[in-house]
């Protein structure tokens, strides 16, 4: 009789959390739950079980921690499906510390999580940078008997790509095809668009052309990524062909295509082909963006047309509302190049008049070429009213400035302003401490070039030839 009124009681406790749950009331169930594992019910491992998840699913993640300690002593466990949501409720705040402790402890027990929360676990360390300890991950799924999927792959070569070791991440894909895996067009494009991003365009092709002629369905993801590093690769008759396969396997062509071969055209100073391009565009009732036509500004102003490429702003995209900071910026630097900073300067006046704020980039260029033609005042003058308006300064900004500051011989000047720019969170690259290398060399400061020229190295930065050249 006392064994019955006490699982009376056990079922009312769960018919009151039960309710709160569904009610949105966690912290009443919260109560409830408590008073049950205080009372004299006997609790059991479905209970936590199913508590830490309620938890874990409205993110209660220190709760969950807390009940999870809580139930350890009494014997119980979580089990694998709690496990996998208990994990891949982690990997929303990071938490790589219990997500660690519940796999070491999963593993004691003698149980594996489910595929999709290591897929979720898996894809954290890649966006985190974390691809080497991805990998030991990925390599101890089948140890632990839980095979790798094609997302598992896909996530890996994504990831891979991204850090730039290209051939491990050929070595992944090979790997899938030779378990028998049939890539799907997510892990498809994860390849080529990765690969394609960082040149190697040639072999994205040749690894993904069967799966092309295999039935799998390439979308224009894909083949913009393919297109874009054929033009990158200046081998327009490739791109064109691809661009006609794209067409016949029923995937049409779309503004983003289209945008690549307009830029290379701007890029290879075809400007009549790039026109005509346009046309063909706008025949076809594709409407133009902002980046079509700032990539023809470009293309204009590299061919030192800079007028030519104010009247096409004025006429063209003005009227249409697409004229921005972007356009004023290419005309801008396209004058200052050309030794007309009195022009930029009147630009950079028009930009306020048409209620286009000016960004860093902006002022980037201004200072940079008022510094270099002497007018000091002016450049003060800008960088007062760039920090007026809350602009914080980049890498490009501080290069500008230190690199003057180092010509100028003002190297304490320009060492100040390189520690002050490195306080603030923001890295130098290899351009940067060049300009700073130079500087202090030209100064006799030879052992502090020195200093810097190691220091840049255990930064991660690796010097070139213009740092060998100005150490030597």
């Amino acid at each position: 009789m006392y064994h019955t009124t006490l699982g009376a009681h056990r079922l009312i406790y769960r018919s009151r959390m039960t309710h709160y749950v569904k009610t949105g009331l966690i912290d009443h169930a919260l109560h409830v739950f408590d008073e049950m594992t205080q009372s004299n019910c006997r609790v059991f491992s479905v209970d936590y079980n199913r508590f830490i998840g309620v938890l874990v699913k409205h993110s209660r993640y220190d709760l969950a921690e807390h009940y999870y300690y809580e139930m350890a002593p009494q014997g119980f466990s979580l089990t694998p499906f709690t496990y996998s949501r208990f994990i891949s409720g982690l990997c929303n705040v990071n938490n790589f510390t219990l997500i660690e402790k519940l796999l070491r402890d999963m593993d004691r027990l003698g149980s594996v999580p489910d595929i999709w929360a290591f897929n979720i676990y898996l894809n954290l360390l890649c966006q985190e940078n974390s691809i080497h300890y991805a990998l030991e991950v990925f390599d101890r799924m089948a140890d632990k008997g839980r095979e790798p999927d094609v997302v598992s792959y896909t996530i890996v070569i994504h990831g891979l790509c991204k850090a730039g070791r290209f051939d491990n991440a050929v070595e992944i894909w090979n790997g899938m095809i030779s378990k028998g895996f049939r890539p799907d067009t997510i892990a498809c494009t994860a390849l080529v668009v990765g690969l394609c991003g960082g040149g190697k365009v040639d072999l994205a092709y040749d690894l993904v052309i069967g799966e092309m002629k295999g039935g799998v369905e390439f979308n224009n993801l894909i083949y913009n990524a393919l297109i874009s590093g054929f033009c990158r690769a200046r081998r327009i008759d490739k791109a064109q062909a691809i661009k006609l396969f794209m067409k016949r396997n029923g995937c049409k062509p779309d503004l983003v295509t289209h945008n690549v071969l307009l830029n290379y055209c701007c890029n290879e100073f075809m400007l009549e082909e790039a026109e005509k391009l346009m046309r063909q565009m706008e025949k076809i009732g594709m409407k133009l963006d902002a980046y079509s036509y700032n990539g023809f500004l470009k293309g204009l102003c590299k061919d030192n047309r800079p007028e030519k490429a104010y009247l096409f702003m004025k006429n063209m995209m003005e009227p249409k509302g697409l004229c921005n900071v972007v356009s004023f910026n290419t005309i801008i630097m396209a004058c200052c190049k050309g030794g007309q900073t009195r022009r930029a300067y009147k630009l950079f006046q028009e930009m306020f008049q048409k209620g286009i704020l000016p960004d860093v980039v902006t002022f980037t260029i201004l200072i940079g070429a008022f510094l270099r033609e002497g007018s000091s005042d002016v450049a003060k003058k800008l960088l007062d009213q760039m920090t007026g308006m809350d602009l914080l300064p980049d890498r490009i900004f501080y290069t500008t400035i230190i690199d003057h500051l180092c010509k100028s011989g003002k190297i304490a000047m320009a060492c100040d302003m390189f520690n002050d720019m490195l306080e603030k969170g923001i890295t130098a690259d290899v351009v940067l401490y060049n300009a700073l290398i130079s500087g202090l060399c030209r100064a006799s400061r030879v052992t502090e070039a020195m200093h810097l020229y190691e220091e840049m190295q255990t930064r991660g930065c690796f010097p070139d030839e213009s740092s060998f050249r100005d150490t030597d």
